[in-house]
């Protein structure tokens, strides 16, 4: 098992979100011996977003790319060639103002490419990352589980599952901004969560 780690908080240390991903992996490593762990903490080593001078080396071929075209291209080709070497994800995610944290979305924006990491065909589109196993460690400061509220899982959902990561496990930290009691059973149903994933 080659376990990639995706810590997607603005936070490097005390992250709720980094706290159930390393639960996560902490139970995946107890149950796989074996299992090798790759740590990519976007809080510390953030990844430049999605702007013209990407568009531009991205959409320009290769062995025509200036020197700051090719550099700005293999931060992405980094990510992608890291995720495809790995066949299982944690992602630590907090909400943010209803959403993901610019952070995730900047991962995804990199990883999500034409040809290599999801193609067009003649009866729709392909996820060509397939066959992995992703643990999503949800943190929320309120309660939005199955509520219309809840933007990050449906989003989540369909951006994963469209670059073909479609074996998704949800699990859910709430309550964390609503008091010592509330965040304590926040962080208990995140261990019954992973309870059930692993039964």
């Amino acid at each position: 098992m080659n376990i990639l780690q995706i810590n997607a908080s603005a936070r490097s240390e005390g992250a709720n979100s980094t706290r159930v991903a390393n639960t996560i992996v902490d139970r995946l490593k107890a149950a796989n011996q074996c299992a090798k762990v790759t740590l990519r903490d976007l809080a510390v080593t953030p990844h430049p977003m999605l702007d013209e001078a990407a568009l531009g080396a991205l959409f320009t071929p290769a062995d025509q790319r200036t020197p700051e075209q090719a550099a700005r291209a293999a931060l992405d080709d980094a990510l992608i060639a890291e995720i495809q070497a790995h066949d299982t994800i944690v992602l630590g995610v907090p909400m943010y103002n209803f959403g993901v944290s610019v952070q995730l979305k900047n991962w995804i924006d990199a990883i999500a490419r034409v040809g290599v990491t999801f193609q067009y065909t003649e009866t729709g589109p392909e996820g060509l990352l397939k066959g992995k196993k992703v643990y999503i460690a949800l943190a929320r400061g309120g309660l939005y589980r199955g509520t219309d509220k809840d933007a990050q899982v449906p989003y989540l959902k369909n951006v994963l599952g469209f670059l073909g990561m479609t074996d998704l496990q949800f699990i859910y930290a709430e309550g964390l901004a609503m008091g010592p009691e509330a965040a304590e059973k926040g962080f208990a149903q995140a261990e019954a969560d992973l309870e059930a994933a692993f039964a």
